[in-house]
C-alpha cells in the first residue's frame, strides 16, 4: 500500500517526493488535469529553499526565479517613508533571503522531478470523496476516489493519507478538525500583469501605508508585476475591475493597460486561520488544509512546504524503520506553534503597514514605531520563529530551536552546501572528538558524522554565515531529517 497524497499542489508534490526519496510509495491524487495555469503564491524565503535543495531542484528554482531587494513603505503619493533592504546574493541559508516566482513554473519544476522518481505517482483529474478509517491507529485507510471526467469511482487503501487539498480539504473533515479564526479578515483585489515595457520601479516590494487604500506592489520578473488593494466597504470585485477603476488604481506605478497583459484579477479574503486538530490516526492535514495567512511576510507557501519537511521523515521512519507512533504526535506539536506564531506576526505586520481602518494621526504613530521596526526586523533575521522546547530542542538559550546555517564548505578539495554534506539523515558537526555517550547516540540514529575545521588564517569563510571552511564526514545512513526550518536542528 502506498501512502496516499490529496492534492497536487507545491505541498503535496514535495511531500510525495521526500517521502520517495526515503523509499517509500506514494500515490499522489488532484482533481485538476494539470498545473493551475493562474499565478498565486509569488514568494519563498531563504529557509523554504533548502527544501527544495532537499528535493534536488534548488539551482532550477533560482534560475526560474528573481532576489528581491527588500520592502519599502511609501505614503499614497509612493514617496518612501522608510526602505529595508535584504541580502540578494547568498544568505546566512546558502540562498538569496527573498526569492520571487510564478508559481506555476514552480509546480511544473516540482511535477517533472517528481516523475523521475519511480516510487511515486500522480493521477490528475482524480478527487477524493471519503476518508475512512476504523479506530485511529496505524491501521491501514480506506479511500474512495472519483474519475473527474467520467465519474467512475474505486476504492484504494493506504498506509496513511496526507491531506494537501487546500483551504476547502475534503480531508479535514475525516480528521475532524475545525479553523480556529484568529482574528483577521480583510478583502483584497489581486492583479497580476505582464507587461512587455519594463515599469520604471525598485526592484523591491512597496507597501502603500494608505488608509485610504492600503495597497502592495511587487516585481516579479523582468516581464511580472503584482499589485494587492485593500477593498473599502461596500465595493465589489466588478467594480474596481473596469477598465477605468482598474487603470485608476495602476496610474500611480506609470501603467498603461494597453501596453499591459492583464493575467488575472480577482477579490480575495485575507484570512488567519489554524486546524484545530492536524491529525487523526494515519490521517494528517499539511498547507492550506491546516492553516490560512495573510500574505504580507509572504509564508503562505512556505508554510506549506515546512509541513512537507517536517512530517516526510517521521512517516518513512515509522513506515520504513519501524519508528514509534509516538514520533507522529510530532509533527503537530512542532508545526502547529510554530506556524501559528508566523501568522500572528504576518497579521501584526499586516496591521502595522496598512493602518488598519484608523484615520490618518494613528497610522502615522504605527509607522513611526512598530512598522519601522518590524520590516527592519524581518530583513534582517528573517520570519522564522525559534522552535520551541521539544523532542528535538533539549534548551532554550542560544542557537537551540534555530535552523542551522547553511555555508559553502569545502569536502575533498570541493566546494559545496552545507547541506549537500549532511544528507537526508540526522547528523552530528563537531569541532573535535566525540564523547563517548554522543558517539553511541550518532550510531544508534546512523548519524552522518561532519568533522569541522576552522578556516585558516585569511582563508574566505562562508559568506559571512559561518566560520567553517572545511568539513570531513565520517559515516552516515539513511535516517531521519528535521527539515524545514523548525527542526533541522542538527549537532
Amino acid at each position: 500500500m502506498p501512502v496516499l497524497v490529496a492534492g497536487a499542489g507545491p505541498t503535496g508534490v514535495a511531500v510525495a517526493a521526500l517521502l520517495a526519496a526515503y523509499g517509500v510509495r506514494t500515490l499522489v491524487v488532484d482533481p485538476h488535469p494539470g498545473v493551475y495555469p493562474l499565478p498565486r503564491a509569488v514568494h519563498l524565503d531563504d529557509e523554504v529553499h533548502r527544501v527544495l535543495q532537499r528535493l534536488g531542484v534548488a539551482e532550477e528554482f533560482a534560475a526560474l526565479s528573481t532576489p528581491a531587494a527588500g520592502m519599502r513603505l511609501v505614503d499614497a503619493g509612493l514617496r518612501t517613508i522608510a526602505e529595508f533592504r535584504r541580502e540578494r546574493g547568498s544568505g546566512r541559508h546558502g540562498w538569496p533571503q527573498a526569492n520571487m516566482f510564478d508559481q506555476p513554473d514552480l509546480e511544473t519544476l516540482l511535477r517533472e522531478n517528481l516523475a523521475r522518481r519511480p516510487e511515486a505517482e500522480l493521477l490528475t483529474s482524480t478527487e477524493v470523496v471519503r476518508v475512512e478509517q476504523g479506530v485511529p491507529g496505524p491501521a491501514p485507510v480506506r479511500v474512495l476516489l472519483r474519475d473527474v471526467g467520467s465519474g467512475r469511482e474505486r476504492e484504494v487503501w493506504a498506509h496513511a493519507v496526507l491531506g494537501c487539498d487546500g483551504a476547502n480539504s475534503v480531508v479535514r473533515q475525516a480528521v475532524g478538525a475545525r479553523m480556529r479564526d484568529l482574528g483577521f479578515a480583510d478583502r483584497w483585489l489581486v492583479v497580476d500583469a505582464r507587461c512587455a515595457q519594463p515599469l520604471d520601479v525598485w526592484d523591491g516590494t512597496y507597501q502603500v501605508c494608505d488608509p485610504e487604500r492600503a495597497a502592495t506592489f511587487m516585481r516579479i520578473g523582468p516581464e511580472r508585476y503584482r499589485w494587492e488593494f485593500r477593498m473599502r466597504e461596500g465595493e465589489t470585485e466588478a467594480e474596481l475591475t473596469r477598465p477605468g477603476s482598474l487603470a485608476r488604481l495602476l496610474a500611480p506605478w506609470g501603467v498603461a493597460l494597453e501596453t499591459c497583459s492583464v493575467l488575472r484579477r480577482a477579490a480575495y479574503t485575507f484570512r488567519a486561520q489554524v486546524a484545530d486538530r492536524w491529525r487523526r490516526g494515519r490521517v494528517f492535514l499539511l498547507g492550506d488544509a491546516a492553516h490560512l495567512t495573510p500574505p504580507f511576510i509572504g509564508q503562505g507557501m512556505g508554510a506549506g512546504l515546512r509541513d512537507a519537511a517536517n512530517l516526510a521523515w517521521k512517516l518513512a521512519l515509522v513506515l520504513s524503520e519501524g519508528g514509534g507512533e509516538r514520533l507522529l504526535d510530532t509533527y503537530e506539536a512542532e508545526r502547529a506553534p510554530h506556524v501559528t506564531r508566523t501568522i500572528r506576526l504576518a497579521v501584526t505586520v499586516g496591521r502595522a503597514m496598512t493602518g488598519g481602518r484608523e484615520g490618518g494621526a494613528a497610522v502615522r504613530r504605527l509607522l513611526l514605531t512598530r512598522a519601522g521596526r518590524l520590516p527592519h526586523a524581518l530583513a534582517v533575521r528573517g520570519t522564522s520563529p525559534r522552535l520551541r522546547r521539544g523532542v528535538l530542542v533539549r534548551g532554550v538559550g542560544g542557537p537551540a530551536g534555530t535552523m542551522v546555517p547553511q555555508p559553502w564548505v569545502s569536502v575533498g578539495g570541493r566546494r559545496v552546501r552545507l547541506d549537500d554534506v549532511l544528507g537526508d539523515s540526522f547528523a552530528v558537526l563537531t569541532l573535535g572528538p566525540l564523547d563517548d555517550g554522543l558517539a553511541a547516540l550518532a550510531r544508534r540514529l546512523r548519524a552522518v558524522v561532519v568533522h569541522v575545521r576552522r578556516p585558516a588564517h585569511g582563508a574566505n569563510g562562508a559568506n559571512g554565515a559561518h566560520s567553517t571552511s572545511g568539513a570531513h564526514s565520517t559515516s552516515g545512513a539513511m535516517g531521519a531529517d528535521g527539515g524545514g526550518a523548525e527542526t533541522r536542528n542538527r549537532g
